[in-house]
């Protein structure tokens, strides 16, 4: 076999891993935030002050270490041991949690300060968890894209090829749903014209992914890349489905009411899978053997997934419109987290429940227990990273560390100009904040250097620990582009 042919068999014919699996690395993301800023709550109390010394390079190193290479090496060298990792890290996180309260204020006082934190007043730098939610699902990605063509990441967590769950077939669902959640509607923004006007707007804006999805169908045809091409189609990718996504929900929302998108959403993909069950269709995107008779047979998965992932992104606007809601005190963040937390359970309730009487979930088709089970594991990542953000906000107020980086402040009347400055440094320094700023670049570079890497190494030959190095020297060379505009105040636009 020719090593196009090795590779493309490597990533094929896969049938992923358990629901429980994909819904235990949730945690890890969350952990290594709250160890992050918990590190960052020791250097204060011990120097009074932030930034670390040498502040440019070492909060970049912090960042790096804490919040990236565990995701990397929890999915290669570790990945059998996720539990014990994730435990240890928490392990970790609990002794200094406890000696942050040994010495920030006497047990007496406790109860008083739990009640008072409840109590007060909140200030959002961005959305409450939408921005972490989406700085992980994005850096989740880089890493996926590339360590999927290695032995060391296994083969349970890549795409299926026809039903199951793998890490990576939630991460296409929760890319989508990711976008919906910061789209102009989720924002509340209102339609400047007419309808119409609106919709010739969206359809213009879609211009960059298009172009992007031209340009890796160019280069990829020309260059013999490897392609799964039972993910998407012959000539179909993401960046299509992207775009098309964009466009059939912006017509939507503008004749749909706002209210009763998740109704909307379960009908499309409720009709779907009606569609799936009672007619041809089923047999006709599973059936591989007649990409030639034309473009619908060539990329019938990328065309008829669509329906799927629309939902996905009816409810993902839902959601978003639900999330920023204006909320001004803890209690009431918290009473949003066990919203989502329990719609989380409900869908997965939902989802065995489609599991067992309709059809696994499947990424190929986009059927409707994929609608489902990206939805609730997007939802219940969302939870695990707001409690996360709710942890260091309470480390804040503990600590009196105003300064440690979160979605959230408590409010204060009117800051010193000093004090701003140095609040403002810190955002400067914080790497979520550097991916969050250039989202789609950080998306475009890491598929770049995927192509790269993969043109000058000899993926599938690599020993685990060369493996590891290559993706870690891949990520870092990702994050340290990204930090640099950060730090220079780019911000690239394609639109």
């Amino acid at each position: 076999m020719a090593q196009r042919e090795v590779k493309q068999a490597f990533v094929s014919n896969l049938n992923g891993t358990s629901l429980g699996e994909v819904a235990l690395g949730s945690f890890l993301a969350p952990v290594c935030l709250i160890l992050r800023a918990f590190i960052l709550v020791l250097y204060y109390q011990a120097k009074g002050t932030l930034p670390l010394p040498l502040p440019l390079t070492s909060h970049l190193l912090l960042d790096f270490s804490v919040l990236v290479i565990p995701l990397v090496l929890s999915c290669t060298l570790l990945s059998s041991i996720l539990l014990q990792v994730i435990v240890c890290l928490t392990l970790m996180s609990a002794c200094v949690f406890c000696y942050i309260y040994r010495t920030s204020f006497l047990s007496s006082v406790w109860p008083q300060k739990i009640v008072n934190l409840l109590q007060s007043h909140v200030q959002f730098q961005q959305v409450p968890f939408v921005t972490l939610f989406r700085v992980f699902v994005n850096v989740k990605t880089a890493i996926s894209i590339l360590a999927v063509d290695f032995s060391v990441f296994p083969r349970r967590y890549a795409k299926t090829e026809t039903y199951g769950t793998g890490v990576m077939d939630f991460g296409v669902g929760a890319f989508i749903f990711a976008n919906a959640l910061v789209s102009p509607e989720a924002r509340r923004r209102s339609v400047s014209g007419s309808k119409m006007s609106h919709i010739t707007k969206q359809i213009l804006s879609i211009w960059p992914l298009v172009a992007l999805g031209m340009a890796r169908l160019v280069s990829i045809k020309m260059t013999g890349y490897h392609e799964h091409v039972t993910e998407y189609g012959i000539h179909w990718n993401f960046f299509f489905t992207l775009a098309i996504v964009r466009v059939l929900a912006s017509v939507l929302l503008v004749v749909l009411p706002a209210g009763q998108l998740w109704l909307f959403a379960l009908l499309i993909s409720g009709f779907y899978q009606f569609a799936l069950e009672t007619s041809e269709l089923k047999s006709f995107l599973m059936h591989n053997k007649d990409r030639e008779k034309d473009f619908v047979h060539a990329n019938k998965e990328g065309i008829f997934s669509i329906a799927g992932y629309v939902a996905i992104y009816l409810t993902g606007v839902q959601i978003g419109l639900y999330v920023m809601q204006p909320r001004s005190q803890v209690k009431d963040c918290l009473k949003m987290l066990f919203i989502l937390f329990l719609g989380s359970l409900l869908l997965y309730a939902a989802l065995f429940i489609c599991q067992t009487l309709v059809e696994p979930v499947s990424r190929r088709s986009a059927n409707l227990p994929f609608v489902i089970w990206s939805v609730a594991q997007s939802l219940f990542f969302m939870s695990c990273l707001g409690l996360a953000d709710m942890v260091i906000l309470f480390s804040k107020g503990a600590c009196c560390c105003r300064f440690l980086p979160s979605s959230m402040n408590f409010e204060e009347k009117k800051l010193t100009p000093l004090a701003y400055k140095k609040k403002g440094e810190i955002e400067r320094l914080c790497l979520i904040q550097a991916v969050s700023r250039n989202q789609l670049l950080f998306f475009l570079l890491a598929n770049l250097m995927t192509g790269v890497t993969n043109s000058v190494v000899d993926t599938l030959s690599c020993s685990n620990l060369f493996s590891v190095c290559v993706l870690l020297l891949y990520m870092f060379v990702n994050c340290l582009v990204i930090y640099v505009l950060h730090i220079c105040g780019i911000t690239v636009k394609f639109w």
